[in-house]
């Protein structure tokens, strides 16, 4: 594994940490042609995985059958994750039982699914992870950047963008808010959390929708995120929590320059806001300038000692340097 592979790997169970414990809230939690002419040559070993991210927090019997049989492909008992969801009609199920074959006709199925589903970036990251699989990698990425271009605000496109860029930190960096949420909402089940967290954000309420956008960030819906942050940016213009907030929204690791250039600024714009230095340095470890970000860390620390985003720079800080 590269230095560079090393510290995006890194980065990202260092960033979901540091929002989850700053969040401390449930649920914020964790085409063209046709492909089916060809047959896979020269297989990887094992099978494609199963990923059902785009669930989030449904708990209703197809959910939970479907993550059933996801637990058993993920055990290696294809067999038995197909015949759970043998004759489900769901996409979810389809590409499951599909995979199952694994590799009798998958692609042929996953690719027919693709046509029959143009907006579904959900099939077309299967189509690419089973594509790759079978060593037709240009392909593969074909299909993933159009799961991105099909229905970006969904965490199969998330997942798409972190396989097209294997160079960068796996997912997206989350906003980190420099307050606590309400203690209540630890006490409610996660769908009753995002729940809550929606109907505070339709208020004119500039932490309740911070708070919803870090919610749809973990949930990887980052068009619905960046609309919170947005949103929230417009009510309060000197709010450095909130125009943070709407630049790391705007991270795209196509044009990672679009946060920065919004973010950078905002140095100027409050420079004793640790919440500035915190998100440019998370930022920078996301695209691997780990140096750099450490001096941002390091300052936003010496901005706030004390504060939540001091202690998470200073946890961060000392991860990066074990």
């Amino acid at each position: 594994m590269s230095p560079r592979t090393r510290v995006a790997l890194v980065v990202a169970v260092l960033a979901a940490a540091a929002a989850g414990t700053t969040v401390g809230v449930t649920v914020l939690i964790w085409g063209g042609d046709s492909h089916a002419a060809r047959q896979p040559v020269g297989l990887r070993a094992g099978a494609p995985p199963f990923l059902l991210d785009e669930l989030g927090v449904r708990i209703d019997p197809e959910a939970r059958r479907l993550r059933q049989a996801a637990r058993l492909y993920g055990r290696g008992d294809r067999a038995a994750a197909g015949r759970l969801l043998a004759g489900d009609p769901s996409v979810g199920a389809r590409i499951g039982a599909a995979l199952a074959r694994w590799p009798r006709s998958t692609i042929t199925e996953l690719d027919t699914l693709a046509h029959a589903h143009p907006q579904s970036a959900f099939v077309r990251l299967h189509l690419g992870l089973a594509l790759a699989w079978a060593r037709r990698d240009a392909e593969a990425r074909q299909a993933w950047r159009a799961a991105g271009r099909v229905n970006r605000d969904s965490p199969s496109a998330v997942r798409a963008e972190t396989l097209v860029h294997p160079e960068l930190a796996p997912g997206l960096p989350v906003f980190v808010p420099s307050f606590e949420p309400p203690a209540s909402l630890g006490r409610l089940s996660p769908a009753a959390q995002l729940a809550t967290l929606a109907a505070r954000a339709r208020r004119p309420d500039v932490r309740a929708k911070l708070l919803y956008g870090v919610a749809l960030q973990r949930l990887e819906r980052p068009v619905s995120a960046e609309r919170q942050y947005a949103a929230a940016a417009r009510l309060a213009p000197r709010d450095p929590d909130a125009q943070v907030a709407a630049a790391v929204g705007l991270f795209d690791k196509e044009q990672p320059a679009l946060a920065f250039s919004r973010l950078g600024p905002l140095v100027r714009t409050f420079p004793q806001a640790p919440t500035v230095r915190f998100h440019l340095g998370l930022l920078l470890l996301w695209i691997g300038r780990v140096d750099a970000a450490r001096t941002e860390l390091r300052l936003a620390r010496a901005e706030g000692p004390q504060t939540v985003l001091g202690s998470q720079a200073q946890a961060l800080l000392a991860r990066i340097g074990r």
